[in-house]
């Protein structure tokens, strides 16, 4: 029984030393379920939460409107402030029209941002793009409100080299 209470005593201070020291996500103060990372400036939690990730796109268009040069003049200069992060720009569609449609109009959502984050001064080899085009809702209907939703470009981050 001596055995087991030190065992577990041990184990106990292990965990306790590895959530000081920056925790087991690699010290970005996130922790094992990542809620407080929102509060550092340099976590992607915050990038996510403060800066915005994502940007909408009006129906059958790939035009950044000025809302979304906004959210990504943010981006921009959150990425340029962070260099050891990459950036991997989703390009996403509604469901109407065709999946190849969609596909294509996602990759145009995907460029669109991606071409903005290098004219605002983002090393191009710090980005990539893909297009799920409607393969990836993130809301589930038929109408306008899940539309929108879903006519996105989300910029997701990914620290180290390569993306």
């Amino acid at each position: 029984m001596k055995i087991l209470t030190k065992t577990i005593l041990l184990v106990a201070a292990l965990g306790l030393s590895a959530c000081a020291q920056g925790g087991l996500r690699g010290g970005n103060g996130a922790g094992l379920n990542g809620n407080t990372g929102g509060q550092d400036p340099t976590s992607p939690a915050y990038f996510n939460q403060t800066i915005g990730d994502r940007v909408l796109f009006a129906v059958d268009e790939s035009t950044l409107s000025p809302a979304s040069q906004s959210v990504l003049d943010g981006q921009a200069q959150w990425l340029q402030s962070n260099s050891e992060y990459t950036a991997l720009i989703e390009g996403h569609a509604d469901e109407q029209g065709t999946r190849e449609y969609n596909l294509a109009l996602g990759a145009r959502r995907a460029n669109a941002v991606e071409e903005y984050l290098i004219s605002r001064g983002v090393a191009a080899n710090r980005l990539r793009t893909i297009s799920y085009g409607k393969e990836r809702p993130l809301e589930i209907c038929s109408d306008e409100s899940c539309y929108m939703q879903n006519r996105r470009a989300v910029t997701v981050i990914a620290a180290g080299a390569g993306v």
